[in-house]
C-alpha cells in the first residue's frame, strides 16, 4: 500500500484488491474516511458495477473509488460525476458520449462506469475505465483509451481529480447544460414501466423529462432502459 498527496487528494493505492469502493466504504465503517481520499488499484479481484455486477478489472486500467463529505444524497451528483469524467477524456483529444445513468461511450462502446453509493457523511464515487484493455462482455460493446489516444494513467488521474473539483462547484444549469450537450440517446424512444416513451431530457432536479404523446413525465432513479 502506498500513501501520498495528489493535486489536494490523500492517494492511497495497492497493486491489487478485492475493489476500491469496498475499501472506501470500510474506511467509512471503521471512522477512517476523510474528505478528498482516493482509493486506487493497479487490478481489483472484485471490482463490480451497479448491482454488484462484476467489473473485470486488470492491469493498466484506472480504478479508483474518491470519499467526498456528502451531509445528504444529490440525484444530481452523477449528472456532475459523469461531465467531469468525459471532460477529462476530452482534454486528451477523444471524443465521448454519456449514456444515461452512468457509462461513458466512446463509438458506442462502454469506455467507463461510474458507480455512487453513499455511507454515513459521505458519498464514494467509484469510476473505472479502460485505458489498455477491455473486457468481453455480453451484452454490450466496450473499448479502451489506447485505441483513440495515447494516455498516460497519472496524468488521467490528475486531471480526473481537478474536473472533479472544478465540475462539483460549478451551478447545476450549467451541468445540465453540459450534459444535454454531451448525452447519447436525447430524443430517442426509451423503455419506461414497460411502455415506449421519448427521453426529452433533465430537469433541474435531476429528473429524467419523458414524453409520451402529449403528456410529459419525470422519471428519477433506475425506471427507464435504453
Amino acid at each position: 500500500m502506498g500513501c501520498i498527496k495528489l493535486a489536494g487528494y490523500k492517494l492511497i493505492s495497492f497493486d491489487k484488491i478485492p475493489s476500491t469502493q469496498t475499501y472506501a466504504l470500510n474506511m467509512v465503517a471503521m471512522g477512517d474516511a476523510r474528505d478528498h481520499t482516493v482509493i486506487m488499484a493497479e487490478a481489483q479481484s472484485d471490482g463490480r458495477g451497479r448491482y454488484h455486477r462484476t467489473w473485470v478489472s486488470h492491469h493498466g486500467n484506472l480504478y479508483a473509488s474518491f470519499i467526498f463529505s456528502a451531509e445528504e444524497r444529490d440525484p444530481r451528483l452523477a449528472y456532475v460525476v459523469a461531465v467531469a469524467v468525459t471532460e477529462t477524456l476530452i482534454s486528451f483529444g477523444i471524443n465521448p458520449k454519456i449514456k444515461w445513468p452512468n457509462d461513458i461511450l466512446i463509438d458506442d462502446k462502454k469506455v467507463c462506469g461510474i458507480l455512487i453509493e453513499y455511507a454515513g457523511r459521505f458519498v464514494i464515487i467509484g469510476i473505472g475505465i479502460n485505458i489498455k484493455s477491455n473486457p468481453t462482455v455480453p451484452g454490450y460493446k466496450t473499448t479502451k483509451l489506447d485505441n483513440y489516444a495515447r494516455v498516460e494513467k497519472s496524468e488521467l488521474l490528475n486531471k480526473l481529480m481537478k474536473n472533479l473539483d472544478k465540475w462539483r462547484q460549478i451551478d447545476f444549469p450549467l451541468i445540465r447544460a453540459r450534459w444535454m450537450d454531451l448525452a447519447t440517446g436525447l430524443n430517442k424512444i426509451v423503455k419506461y414501466r414497460g411502455d415506449n416513451v421519448e427521453l426529452i431530457g433533465i430537469n433541474e432536479n435531476g429528473a429524467l423529462v419523458l414524453r409520451n404523446g402529449s403528456r410529459y413525465m419525470l422519471a428519477y432513479g433506475d425506471e427507464i432502459s435504453m
